[in-house]
């Protein structure tokens, strides 16, 4: 797996790249996506980082896999490529945005418009076999994606990380509360909202307040 990431991405992860556990782990992905159907399409793994500037960072979303279905998945967390249906999380995530912001509920279901914003939708795993959820998992991509975010912790200032349920709380450990904000809810697929634990959480409006008092662009969500 040719790891093409951008900069300054690369000059705080270099090293990471050059870790045994980093090239077993693009042994396996070269593996599977040869002889497998795999999610996002390669030049898209790492899409999240494409999208989203080091130096513009100012929120970071953490998600647990890519999408396993045909045309969903595009490398940036709860996104989906133009014209593809909104996925159950997604639309409650509009629909909470809708709510929270008083306006209409967005028609494009690609998120890259808020990484190009400074928003880094960081899936922990950033492959999946198609149609198997989780296939990818423990294989060393939570160990790059881990270290991504001590690195924002400790290189940058002020960074909003959104933790949404219970496997993305287990992050905020990585995280530097002096100098980082967290905002924390249940996550937004139906089997936490309906129960009660994501709508209301007013995380859009709570970030872009954040923003505002730090002196930084709003985020148009």
């Amino acid at each position: 797996m040719q790891v093409k990431i951008a900069e300054p991405w690369k000059n705080i992860l270099n090293q990471e790249f050059e870790k045994p556990y980093f090239k077993e782990l693009a042994n396996f992905v070269k593996k599977e996506y040869t002889t497998t159907t795999c999610y996002p399409k390669g030049a898209d793994i790492f899409a999240a980082f494409d999208y989203c500037n080091l130096n513009n960072l100012k929120v970071v979303i953490i998600g647990q896999d890519p999408y396993h279905g045909p045309n969903q998945a595009n490398g940036l967390c709860f996104s989906v490529k133009d014209e593809i249906a909104h996925p159950p999380s997604l639309i409650n995530i509009f629909k909470e945005i809708s709510t929270d912001l008083k306006v209409e509920y967005p028609k494009s279901g690609n998120l890259e418009r808020w990484a190009k914003q400074g928003v880094l939708l960081l899936n922990a795993t950033l492959t999946v076999r198609a149609h198997e959820a989780g296939s990818h998992q423990k294989k060393g991509w939570e160990t790059f994606t881990d270290e991504v975010i001590q690195q924002i912790s400790k290189e940058k200032e002020d960074i909003i990380f959104l933790l949404w349920g219970g496997f993305a709380k287990k992050k905020a450990k990585l995280i530097d509360k002096s100098k980082h904000h967290i905002l924390e809810s249940g996550h937004p697929s139906p089997l936490s909202a309906n129960r009660g634990y994501w709508f209301g959480n007013k995380h859009f409006s709570k970030t872009n307040e954040l923003l505002s008092s730090l002196g930084k662009e709003i985020i148009e969500w």
